[in-house]
């Protein structure tokens, strides 16, 4: 698959408001039922391999085995600009693992960080091993555990937290609500913030309120909108201030140079950025059912 073609399929997940890559009828290598998914693995002529929950859904994770510092989705390369907050990470807590690509990618640039996966669904992790090329070691570590429960009872303080347990076209109440967002909080370190890939509100009727939950909980909320795909990124600070748009972008741009990302975060940065208390809401905060 060409450059070419792989954006044109960025861009018909836009116009059908899906967050990540389109599926593209690649041959399929590997399709199991899970009590949780429909996992589908497909294998394009260039070798890389999409990770689908359904036919003709969305891609979870696209990877290249062998090639741990690929980040082929756009949404999973935004994420990092929390790299350019907590630069030197001790602890970091991915939810949702999908292919394995976020953890495997920070496991290579920031190799002395402790990294925990919770993820609910024992076929994914298998599937993650065996087609994507995600491996385990005592660093970095794939916990069978559902992303909330394991929030709640972990006695770990996390410094970046990577919130990414969503499916196809929804988003699981329960990591939706101000009581999972308040057990966020309070599993961060000192210095720890939060990342949240969000379906924008082309294909999310929660989103204003996702947001609004965002804000109620967080002093500081800022969402960076994704080049070539449906998602937003927020990124959730549990202290007051102010960061500013440009002060960010250089300390980005010097975290992906140092660390070799092979792309530019700072252009990630510049692109998104806006403060999501500037915004106007009129959308309730999310709670749990009483």
């Amino acid at each position: 698959m060409t450059t070419d073609s792989r954006m044109m399929g960025w861009l018909l997940g836009i116009v059908l408001g899906w967050g990540t890559l389109s599926a593209g009828g690649y041959p399929t290598i590997f399709e199991t039922r899970s009590p949780y998914n429909h996992i589908i693995v497909q294998e394009d002529a260039e070798g890389l391999r999409y990770l689908l929950f359904s036919e003709n859904g969305a891609h979870q994770s696209v990877r290249r085995p062998g090639q741990p510092g690929s980040l082929e989705l756009p949404y999973s390369r935004s994420m990092m600009i929390g790299l350019a907050c907590v630069q030197e990470p001790r602890r970091i807590l991915v939810v949702g693992l999908g292919g394995g690509s976020i953890p495997s990618f920070l496991h290579l640039h920031y190799p002395r960080a402790r990294i925990d996966c919770a993820e609910i669904d024992a076929s994914v992790i298998d599937v993650a091993k065996r087609f994507f090329g995600f491996e385990e070691d005592a660093r970095l570590r794939a916990r069978l555990a559902d992303g909330r429960k394991f929030i709640e009872e972990t006695a770990s303080r996390y410094d970046l937290i990577f919130l990414d347990a969503y499916g196809d076209d929804f988003i699981p109440p329960a990591l939706a609500t101000r009581e999972f967002l308040l057990a966020v909080r309070r599993a961060l370190s000192p210095q720890g913030i939060v990342l949240g890939n969000i379906w924008s509100r082309f294909s999310n009727p929660q989103y204003d309120s996702m947001l609004a939950t965002y804000l109620d909980v967080f002093p500081q909320v800022y969402r960076f909108e994704v080049p070539a795909g449906g998602n937003i990124i927020f990124l959730a600070i549990p202290r007051s201030g102010r960061l500013d748009r440009e002060d960010l972008a250089r300390k980005a741009t010097a975290a992906s140079d140092q660390r070799n990302f092979g792309f530019d975060l700072g252009a990630l940065v510049r692109f998104g950025f806006q403060d999501a208390r500037e915004l106007e809401l009129d959308a309730p905060v999310l709670a749990d059912p009483k």
